[in-house]
């Protein structure tokens, strides 16, 4: 780095989902500063991730186009290269003998990054930080552990000493048992690369990774050897004919020679739960609710079976599957978060918990995204569902992981303590409220409907009921068929309300109850000085534009559950009364 760049180090961030790498490691240091970003999934046509990045951070920098085509060139020079590339084709959701590998359709995306860092010649950044599943290092089934001997190759190749990791999140404090390799690599004359002298020692007790996940190596695991030949030899040859990958999880490679052994974490501070994550249950959609007369088919999911099937070449056999704890314990940290952790039907793997008052439930998008250790709603956007939500963060990684491997990449490079003006927050609200800082402009619509001329009730459609205060009662009793309702302010507003779900409103009068329902034809942010000019009240807050639509015989007396405020249920409740 040269002296114009001290104390800031330039990161480009590939594959970058929604974030979790830059989050990570703004949590480390202000010195992090993520300057170009790509984030593109194949076919799909909304852009989910993107959309995301795009409104937590702005869209200077952010590319949402295919890694293959964008040319080396047009990506600015840096300093670390970051991403974790995909890995569908040998994740845990799959078996690891139906996986492609990294010849898969996206495990070549690894090409991608070799691709830009050989290309990028003198250039390069000194350092590389990347993200994969565990079995990583046991792919592909047919010849374990060749795609991870093709990628230190490479590296090395290219001039990096490489070190890597098996980390379980979990067993360093945060609130999720989620396994992952993590790969760091220090270019020549870089200056962590100077610092390194024994492998092994730098693997066990001296280096980054070292410093920032302390461990023990397991007795007679250790060995060193070479990666010979080209990149093709390697892919041809490498540990073939072999029942198991000779790389242990954790290791380093410099100039092709590899130390790798198998380790034991060493930790002794707080450990996060999933209790400890969760929102007060008040504060929960209804939706998220696990009704009495669907419980059985979750507790039939979460069991153990033993079910006879045939084989397609007509084969009898007994598949069988353990019972899973039912409902998740809230005294540990979560299981691991998987794409198909959203919607409403019964599965075997996504969460459910147990409220105090006996209630099960799903988890909602703020609960995943603290799991993930996340800022609450980050993956919010108007045009991303729940289910997209959930499967982002199945997606995810855990970012505190990224801070303490950046803090430790900081203490190397400049040997002072890194400072963060953006920590990761560990402890979490409760009763969360919403940020206004989610979002980069004032000016975003959540909602954005037209009355139709002929319409009819939607029972389904996501109904707001708020209090109205005495000042304003005379306002919305009068019927008239325009009206603006403001929030308290932002600040005091629960933030586990799907803004983007709210199509009608209904005012609630103490005394009396709910009556008349409007539509909202428009959901923003914005301050009451908009329209009392003289109040000079500019303190950000939600703005409702209703439309009235028509009003129930006579007042229905509800409970305001959210804050002895609000209410968010769907219109079809209100009009079965079983509120």
């Amino acid at each position: 780095m040269t002296s114009k760049k001290q104390h800031i180090i330039r990161v480009v961030e590939l594959f970058a989902g929604v974030g979790g790498f830059r989050i990570g490691l703004e949590g480390a240091s202000d010195a992090y500063e993520t300057i170009w970003n790509n984030q593109w999934e194949p076919s799909t046509v909304q852009q989910d991730a993107s959309l995301v990045y795009k409104a937590r951070f702005g869209p200077q920098g952010h590319s949402n186009i295919d890694i293959n085509k964008v040319e080396t060139k047009n990506i600015p020079d840096h300093d670390l290269l970051v991403g974790g590339f995909p890995c569908q084709d040998y994740s845990v959701a799959s078996t690891l003998s139906k996986s492609g590998g990294i010849t898969g359709q996206k495990g070549v995306l690894w090409w991608q990054i070799y691709r830009i860092l050989h290309e990028k010649g003198d250039k390069r950044p000194n350092y590389v930080f990347l993200e994969n599943v565990d079995r990583l290092l046991g792919s592909p089934a047919k010849q374990r552990g060749r795609d991870f001997a093709i990628i230190l190759a490479s590296l090395s190749d290219l001039g990096y000493t490489v070190e890597w990791r098996v980390i379980n999140a979990a067993e360093y404090g945060m609130p999720q048992r989620r396994i992952r390799t993590y790969i760091v690599g220090y270019l020549e004359e870089s200056a962590i690369y100077k610092k390194i002298e024994d492998l092994a020692n730098w693997v066990l007790y001296d280096g980054v990774m070292a410093k920032a996940f302390p461990l023990e190596p397991k007795s007679k695991t250790a060995s060193f050897f070479n990666i010979e030949g080209s990149i093709s030899n390697v892919s041809d040859n490498f540990n073939k004919g072999k029942k198991s990958t000779p790389f242990g999880d954790t290791g380093i490679i410099n100039n092709r020679q590899v130390y790798t052994v198998d380790s034991n974490p060493v930790y002794d501070g707080t450990y996060m739960t999933l209790g400890g994550n969760l929102i007060n249950e008040n504060l929960i959609p209804e939706e998220f609710f696990i009704s009495n007369e669907d419980l059985p088919r979750w507790q039939y999911e979460k069991g153990s079976k033993k079910i006879n099937r045939v084989s397609k070449k007509g084969h009898k056999y007994v598949f069988s599957e353990g019972a899973m704890t039912f409902p998740d314990s809230l005294d540990r940290p979560s299981r691991t978060i998987i794409t198909g952790e959203g919607g409403a039907g019964a599965s075997r793997f996504k969460h459910v918990v147990q409220t105090p008052s006996g209630k099960h439930r799903r988890l909602t998008p703020i609960e995943l995204e603290r799991l993930n250790m996340f800022p609450d709603n980050h993956t919010f956007h108007p045009d991303v569902s729940d289910g997209r939500r959930a499967f982002l963060m199945g997606n995810a990684l855990v970012c505190g992981v990224v801070r303490d491997v950046g803090k430790s990449m900081y203490r190397f490079i400049y040997e002072k303590e890194p400072i963060s003006s953006r920590p990761i927050e560990m402890q979490r609200e409760s009763e969360p409220k919403l940020q206004l800082n989610l979002f980069t402009e004032e000016k975003t619509v959540f909602v954005n409907n037209t009355r139709k001329k002929v319409y009819s009730l939607d029972y389904n459609k996501h109904v707001l009921i708020g209090f109205v205060k005495p000042d304003t009662q005379d306002y919305f009793l009068d019927r008239g068929s325009t009206k603006i309702y403001y929030t308290g302010k932002t600040k005091s507003f629960p933030s586990t309300v799907a803004l983007n779900k709210l199509y009608y409103f209904m005012p609630y009068i103490k005394g009396k109850g709910i009556r008349d329902l409007y539509l909202i034809r428009i959901a923003r942010i914005g301050n009451k000085a908009e329209i009392h000019k003289e109040s000079n009240d500019r303190d950000p807050r939600l703005v409702f534009e209703l439309e009235f639509l028509e009003s129930l015989p006579e007042y229905v007396p509800i409970k305001l559950n959210i804050f002895n405020t609000y209410r968010d249920t769907l219109l079809g409740r209100i009009m079965r009364d079983d509120i």
